[in-house]
């Protein structure tokens, strides 16, 4: 089999017509990614290769550390075809690596080109894909179009304005773009001048006093409002593990008060507050009919050196190996009886926690909401083929594969979206290949709709996006 040919991934005729005739055609609904709102609605046209695919992607970034590449060339003050040069030399040395596959699939699905990227090639890729860019046809807006995006959920600070979707509502263009409320900010008191700035800043958005804790909590609650009347519908949440102690009223006001005087909390009272304010959101996503997001177990910035000189995002991330499993159902009990955990989707870093995450999940299902509580797609380092086969796995294990809501993009690049492609290719041949070892009926009139369930139409429902 060619490299990148049509049927890649697919290993037999089921699996190639499954996903030929019923998962390729379907539209993306993009419920979770990092995707500028400010360059959604400027409608922003991207000057080179360097801008649309290096400029934020610290996968590639961790690649190019690995591969000798000197930080000049990746976040430094090289040129941009300098640093692609550089990206092109590591290209090769990516054999194996998932970021392989995606370079060319989407040198392929955004720009035709089917050259292999490396030094001796760099040049006219950075030419060809150049002078599509400056075509316009493949901005920011394009780009949604020519994927069949339907929605896009971003990621946004309740301190934020959100002027960005206000201009963007009233310049509508075909594909929903909605605020996702991510709150983290909110319970982060351990440095209590940095929450103080960010409290201030949610009150002057809010434009709400936030001195005493009921207009802090206040203020979150009418920024949830604001998110509400530009169609939000979810939250997010990102967490090494869930906080997991019992806080009152009193406890919470009490700590917020000690921190908002500037006086740093002990380890037991953060974990206090985060607890509370963990309750707080799930009640308020649950009066409002919205879906939480849980993204459970990294460990941030671990190279302080990078830390320092980058900043955050810097691509020193990695696996966490946080204990999750009775904080999480502490936390997930505590809401459901007091009968206010809304629609929930557990997300895991780590492998080892699978079968905890999909377990779990089906501890709070509620009889009433199918697959009211998810276990989600693979996420972070586990988007890659293994760990999208291995999440697939466990939820068909222990749980409903049939209501699961499919994959996401996560992603801070509009050149993301053959993800999808990546997903839907190997759903559909693990079904088939289910098919061939008898372990699956050959029924199309079972498998199509399984199909379009978990690529799309599962999505649109959970989430009320029509169909």
């Amino acid at each position: 089999m060619s490299f990148l040919n049509d049927d890649f991934l697919l290993s037999t005729p089921l699996a190639r017509e499954l996903f030929h005739e019923v998962a390729k055609p379907l539209g993306i609904i993009d419920f979770h990614c990092h995707l500028s709102p400010f360059d959604i609605a400027e409608d922003r046209c991207f000057g080179n290769l360097h801008e649309i695919w290096l400029e934020g992607d610290h996968y590639k970034w961790r690649a190019m550390r690995a591969n000798g590449i000197p930080e000049k060339y990746i976040t430094g003050d090289a040129t941009p075809w300098e640093k692609f040069q550089a990206w092109a030399a590591t290209v090769p040395q990516t054999l194996r690596n998932p970021l392989y596959v995606w370079t060319h699939l989407e040198l392929r699905r955004y720009f035709g080109i089917t050259d292999l990227l490396d030094e001796t090639t760099a040049r006219k890729i950075w030419d060809e894909a150049g002078a599509q860019l400056a075509g316009g046809q493949l901005s920011a807006r394009g780009i949604l179009r020519k994927f069949k995006v339907e929605a896009v959920c971003t990621t946004d600070d309740p301190a934020d304005p959100l002027v960005w979707h206000e201009k963007i509502a009233n310049d509508p263009f075909g594909v929903k773009i909605l605020p996702t409320y991510r709150p983290d900010r909110a319970h982060a008191i351990g440095v209590p001048a940095a929450f103080n700035a960010w409290v201030e800043k949610l009150g002057k958005t809010a434009d709400l006093a936030t001195d005493t804790f009921g207009g802090f909590l206040d203020a979150l609650k009418r920024r949830q409002e604001s998110f509400s009347l530009l169609g939000g519908r979810l939250s997010d949440h990102g967490l090494e593990r869930c906080f997991a102690a019992e806080c009152s009223d009193g406890q919470a006001e009490a700590i917020f008060a000690k921190v908002r005087g500037g006086a740093v909390p002990g380890d037991h009272e953060r974990e206090q507050f985060g607890a509370y304010m963990m309750h707080f959101f799930g009640v308020m996503d649950a009066e409002n009919g919205w879906t939480s997001q849980l993204h459970l177990g990294p460990i941030r910035n671990t190279n302080s050196g990078l830390m320092q000189s980058v900043g955050a995002d810097a691509g020193c991330d990695s696996v966490g190996d946080f204990s999750q499993a009775r904080s999480l159902a502490w936390y997930l009990d505590n809401l459901a009886a007091a009968g206010h955990l809304p629609k929930t989707i557990l997300y895991n870093i780590n492998p080892a926690d699978n079968y905890v995450f999909a377990t779990m999940a089906g501890n709070f299902q509620d009889g009433v909401t199918a697959g009211k509580v998810q276990y989600g797609s693979g996420w972070w380092f586990l988007d890659q083929e293994e760990g999208m086969r291995w999440q697939i796995n466990a939820l068909s294990n222990l749980g409903l594969l049939s209501r699961f809501v499919g994959m996401l993009t996560d992603s801070r690049s509009f050149l993301s979206y053959p993800r999808h492609e990546y997903f839907r290719r190997i759903l559909c041949d693990m079904l088939a290949s289910d098919v061939a070892s008898g372990r699956l009926p050959e029924r199309l009139d079972y498998l199509k709709p399984l199909v379009a369930n978990v690529c799309h139409d599962n999505a649109a429902r959970y989430f009320g996006f029509a169909l």
